[in-house]
């Protein structure tokens, strides 16, 4: 069994490392450089880099930032947000990333996962989900999905008509967008069409510090093939092992618990270890 991974995360907004609940009431966090040299030591398995505000500005990713930070950790470094044109994954892996994360681009144009797939590798391409528990869509879909018959499929109202069904829906811009689409079969669109990896964010959870969503992991775990890293909800070390053997995940990724010092991802991985989780060995 491959090894677990443990992700910390960095927000970044203007520059600096900030964190939220449910994706509002944000604060600072401190600088990004410093924050991913210290988990370099740490020994983190990875890093992931999020320019949170980028897709609502509409403006491109912070990359001398992504230079700096990629010039002083060695672990594989992720980075998303405001990722609108293939030149732009260009870029980033260009400044030192290995792979990136792409959410509303994704929804706005799914076309375009497939041809970075095709251009860069399905091994750095990341989609990013931000899915929110609902029980009935709220938001429009997307021109190319609506009235679709052969992707009906992905529309959050098939969802709904399933009785005692579980339905989440996917979120651009930084949360702050409805796409009226089925978080679930979303995921298993995106690896049809080439994405190597799932970045999934409990919009619910995020910040909590209550847990995963563990019925949402799991759904998005057996539902596809590729690796599924968990997001939204870490307050303790026993939420990654939750995420991990019940949610099925393939990696957690947390940012208050190892921001704030709380917990050490030597801890994590002790923690894990003994607990049966197959984890990446310390040094």
């Amino acid at each position: 069994m491959l090894a677990k991974r443990i992700i910390p995360c960095l927000d970044v907004r203007d520059g600096r490392v900030v964190k939220g609940v449910n994706f509002i009431n944000i604060t600072d966090a401190g600088d990004p450089v410093e924050n991913a040299i210290y988990y370099d030591e740490q020994g983190a398995d990875e890093l992931v880099f999020l320019d949170i505000t980028a897709s609502h500005e509409k403006r491109k990713i912070i990359l001398d930032v992504v230079e700096k930070t990629a010039e002083d950790v060695f672990m594989p470094l992720t980075v998303g947000g405001g990722i609108r044109e293939l030149d732009d994954i260009r870029d980033l892996l260009n400044a030192g990333c290995d792979k990136v994360s792409i959410n509303t681009t994704a929804v706005r144009d799914p076309d375009f996962i497939q041809k970075a797939a095709e251009r860069f590798g399905s091994q750095c391409i990341v989609i990013a989900i931000d899915a929110k528990r609902v029980t009935g869509q709220t938001g429009e879909a997307p021109e190319w999905l609506a009235g679709n018959s052969d992707l009906e499929f992905l529309n959050l109202a098939t969802c709904g008509l399933q009785p005692d069904s579980d339905c989440w829906e996917v979120y651009t811009h930084g949360g702050r967008k409805p796409r009226g689409i089925d978080a679930v079969q979303w995921a298993k669109y995106m690896e049809h069409l080439g994405a190597g990896e799932i970045l999934l964010t409990s919009m619910d959870r995020d910040g909590t510090r209550d847990g995963y969503d563990i019925p949402l992991t799991r759904s998005i775990s057996e539902g596809v093939g590729i690796p599924v890293i968990a997001s939204g909800g870490a307050g303790n070390l026993e939420h990654l092992y939750e995420a991990l053997a019940e949610g099925k995940a393939d990696a957690v990724l947390a940012a208050s618990i190892f921001h704030y010092r709380e917990y050490t991802i030597g801890e994590a991985r002790e923690y894990l270890d003994s607990r049966g989780v197959p984890v990446r060995p310390a040094g």
